[in-house]
């Protein structure tokens, strides 16, 4: 069976992340996330692409397409190895930019099925303030001002025109995520209640 695929993008500090630990709560899915596998492979002593991935993540710009490819299907494959029924995927963070969405279509045609792209649209303040309250006990090397600043415009050039473009398409499911955690997640699951 073809892994079953959610992008979800929104930029940094929308709750991607606390929103999909209760999609998986609720409805069985596998949360996979690119910053989360990228930052755990960097810490691997015997990595290839550790330093690598550190000085990406620590500039606030996009790993290239391949490492992260290649984390993304080698986690959704152990995944299935491990139990056949767990087949539906939600990506968070990725497709970060152009470069991102070809590389996912060049590997992955075929292989998966992107059900739509769930997006969290928040105003940047509110994501800076969200990140900035995080950091103070996430230990994240990006979670301070001039790392989310960065990483603000990367997601505002890069990652937009992304969700533009699957917008055209029919596929992007949206959600105001300036709202609190519980508000947020009763539209997610008026979304996931009818697309699956």
């Amino acid at each position: 069976m073809k892994p079953f695929v959610v992008f979800v993008l929104g930029g940094p500090g929308a709750g991607k992340g606390t929103q999909c630990e209760r999609i998986v709560q609720k409805y069985g899915y596998t949360h996979l996330s690119a910053g989360d596998l990228l930052r755990d492979e960097r810490k691997k002593p015997d990595s290839q692409y550790g330093e690598l991935i550190e000085s990406y993540i620590r500039d606030g710009r996009i790993v290239p397409v391949e490492i992260t490819i290649s984390l993304l299907q080698r986690a959704m494959e152990q995944t299935m190895a491990l139990d056949g029924n767990k087949h539906k995927f939600l990506i968070d963070g990725f497709p970060r930019n152009e470069d991102n969405l070809q590389g996912w279509e060049r590997t992955m045609n075929g292989k998966a099925d992107v059900s739509f792209v769930l997006f969290f649209d928040c105003d940047n303040e509110t994501c800076i303030e969200r990140c900035l309250e995080r950091g103070k006990s996430s230990g994240r090397s990006d979670d301070n001002r001039e790392s989310l600043e960065k990483r603000i415009q990367t997601y505002l050039q890069s990652t937009r025109p992304i969700i533009d473009l699957y917008e055209k398409t029919g596929k992007v499911k949206k959600v105001d995520a300036s709202k609190s955690v519980d508000e947020v997640f009763t539209k997610v699951q008026d979304i996931f209640d009818r697309e699956g």
